[in-house]
């Protein structure tokens, strides 16, 4: 899975490629990282199935869960709000006319893996709901660079027109994916 969620973050990071010399061109050098939302989430979720793979030997120190617990938060609330928003974009923009290739469907199987295997892994993790909080906050903060400086993810042509409705369930979907995270964390094992 980590050499999966590796390449994954590698591809998209490519994909993204365009967007951001875009966003270096026109934008501020410091909005480039508020740009590639996908492999931000899924680097963060490789990070934390490292941690799982490598435990630390000799007692952590805090300031070790505290990082550990931030990027596993980090990567569990930020794969379940991409994983969900690509898909649902892909599918609105097929909705309205947007011809889907072959991409599409690769973009859409991964992205749903993106949000099952973060629900699947938590129960693994050490993150507490307070560091599932900042990471609420980070995507919030994120959503409002997107949508105010826009610098969202590039759309189907078909969806511009629909922007304020994405905003909206945009930054919905960040407060649902911090409740989903809150709600499977209740199931952990203690």
């Amino acid at each position: 899975m980590v050499l999966t969620n590796a390449a994954g973050t590698v591809y998209g990071y490519i994909w993204y490629g365009k967007q951001m010399e875009y966003t270096l061109q026109f934008h501020p050098f410091w909005r480039i990282v508020f740009v590639p939302d996908s492999p931000t989430a899924s680097l963060f979720f490789t990070l934390s199935l490292l941690f799982l793979i490598f435990p630390v030997l000799a007692k952590p120190n805090p300031f070790y869960i505290g990082l550990r617990s931030i990027i596993e938060a980090l990567g569990v609330v930020t794969s379940i709000k991409y994983g969900i928003w690509a898909v649902t974009m892909i599918a609105a923009g097929a909705a309205q006319g947007d011809p889907l290739e072959w991409q599409h469907y690769m973009l859409i199987v991964s992205h749903l893996a993106m949000a099952v295997e973060a629900l699947i892994y938590i129960r693994f993790m050490v993150f507490g709901r307070f560091a599932a909080f900042l990471a609420l906050l980070w995507l919030l903060l994120n959503d409002t660079m997107d949508y105010t400086y826009f610098i969202y993810p590039w759309l189907p042509d078909v969806l511009e027109n629909d922007l304020p409705a994405i905003q909206s369930f945009t930054m919905g979907l960040s407060v649902v994916s911090l409740l989903s995270t809150w709600l499977f964390i209740s199931f952990r094992k203690v």
